[in-house]
């Protein structure tokens, strides 16, 4: 066999996942969960991805919780870092993820459009509400998710949430960045 034949070998991945912990989280999240029980299925502007007999995004416009800014802020900043992206504009969409006893997420990835990263910051996060599962190649990486954590993988990472086992909602707020669109 000539070194033209030769196949490249299939390698098993391991893609870097970066955390980090947003200062002041017990207070922020009580008020985010507060003003969250609060809204009305009128008060999204949008709700996706219909599995399970719930919609597993809720979009909700920024201004309509104010402590919204001080996590996506902060996942700007870290994803600034992360990516070594300066001062160039990114653009930030997100969307809550509400799941209660007995729901989980199905499999998937955010790689729909031009996104650079993703991530997710936890709001509430009951005993037993299921791990975050990643799915990279034959490695799969379980974690634990903590209230006040952030996680960002890149976009085209296979994930999902187990079950709900726990007896409340859990909920978190995932988001994607990108480049900003030039005119």
């Amino acid at each position: 066999m000539t070194a033209s034949q030769t196949t490249s070998p299939r390698l098993w991945t391991s893609t870097p996942i970066h955390g980090s912990q947003l200062p002041g989280a017990e207070d922020i999240n009580r008020r985010i969960l507060g003003a969250f029980r609060e809204l009305d299925v009128a008060d999204f502007s949008s709700r996706t991805h219909f599995f399970g007999g719930r919609f597993e995004n809720l979009y909700l416009e920024r201004q309509r919780i104010p402590e919204l800014d001080l996590v996506l802020g902060h996942a700007e900043s870290c994803a600034r870092v992360i990516l070594n992206y300066g001062h160039k504009p990114l653009r930030l969409g997100f969307w809550f993820n509400a799941q209660g006893p007995g729901q989980g997420t199905s499999v998937h990835n955010h790689d729909e459009n031009d996104e650079l990263l993703s991530g997710v910051y936890y709001i509430q996060v009951p005993d037993q509400s299921g791990e975050l599962v990643l799915l990279d190649g034959q490695v799969t990486t379980r974690m634990m998710p903590k209230a006040g954590n952030f996680l960002f993988f890149p976009p085209s990472l296979p994930h999902r949430v187990e079950v709900n086992r726990s007896q409340e909602q859990r909920l978190s707020l995932a988001f994607n960045l990108g480049p900003m669109a030039m005119d």
